[in-house]
């Protein structure tokens, strides 16, 4: 699940969170591990300007001071950049900041990428925005090598350029995993062609089918056997009957119903759902988190 708190979109925060702070990232965090969930995500934005904070907010905290901070308070719950903008940063800087967090978390990092959209948060960064999607093609790129097992690590194209300059510590795990993110015909070529995961953003569920079939088009096309895990976002989800108006679109009821209407998922080729759940506050929300996993993830497949 996408962490609350830590990212305040008008898009779908909850009132409560604009009170909230680390405890309740804290037990949200927990939570999410005692129900057996497998991630917990947290987003990445530098700056939003005034244009359009009203719709996203400004509170967007640090991906991986974020989770840093809660690898520290469990265990077993791997932690997912959603997604980091690379591109902002030079693969280096990435680099020694995920690494770390991989080798503090004893190995539980998944790095999801994207491209970014708000250009005035890379042109202040001194960033082309007009170019993101060609730098994070290579940025992808250099990541593998930055993020590999080599203490030297040794990349040389258009964009950077490295070799000789030794970071340690290195990951815990063998292979960092790469998520990427987006929908659009040129993220979704990306992942195909670049990545161990798709991460969709806003794909209905009815447009999913069609993006997966280019997404495994592309890859037998380019002859890439390699398995790649196939994401989507739900529905707001509420597990039993709501005492309040969890709105239209939100899937509630029985827990053999919430189960039966996301196995569609898996039947399209889904292999990992990301939840979100309404709540008028954190127990609200850490009940629906443990319901969850106690009634309806038996259901599913």
């Amino acid at each position: 699940m996408q962490l609350p708190v830590q990212s305040q979109s008008a898009m779908y925060a909850e009132p409560w969170e604009a009170d909230a702070g680390a405890e309740d990232l804290v037990a949200v965090a927990r939570a999410a591990e005692r129900a057996g969930f497998d991630y917990i995500a947290s987003c990445d934005h530098v700056a939003v300007p005034r244009r359009l904070a009203p719709a996203m907010s400004t509170v967007w905290y640090d991906p991986v001071a974020t989770l840093a901070h809660l690898a520290a308070v469990t265990e077993r719950v791997r932690l997912l950049s959603h997604v980091a903008i690379v591109g902002l940063r030079h693969p280096l800087v990435t680099a020694k900041q995920y690494a770390t967090l991989d080798h503090l978390s004893g190995g539980r990092l998944v790095l999801g990428v994207g491209a970014g959209h708000v250009r005035e948060e890379f042109e202040v960064l001194g960033v082309d925005f007009g170019r993101r999607g060609a730098v994070l093609d290579e940025a992808i790129d250099a990541l593998r090598a930055a993020l590999g097992p080599e203490e030297f690590p040794e990349h040389h194209g258009k964009e950077y350029d490295f070799a000789g300059l030794g970071q340690r510590p290195r990951p815990a795990q063998p292979r960092v995993p790469v998520w990427v993110g987006g929908s659009s015909p040129a993220a979704v070529r990306r992942a195909a062609l670049k990545g161990d995961g798709w991460l969709p953003q806003g794909d209905p569920r009815e447009r999913l089918p069609e993006q997966i079939g280019r997404l495994r088009r592309l890859r037998a096309e380019a002859g890439i056997e390699d398995p790649l895990t196939i994401g989507a976002i739900t529905e707001p989800l509420y597990v039993g009957e709501p005492g309040w108006d969890v709105g239209r679109r939100t899937v509630s009821g029985a827990p053999e119903a919430i189960a039966a209407s996301l196995r569609a998922y898996g039947a399209m080729g889904v292999h990992q759902i990301q939840v979100r759940f309404r709540s008028c506050g954190r127990t609200e929300l850490t009940d629906q988190i443990a319901a969850f996993g106690a009634e309806v993830a038996p259901h599913l497949d």
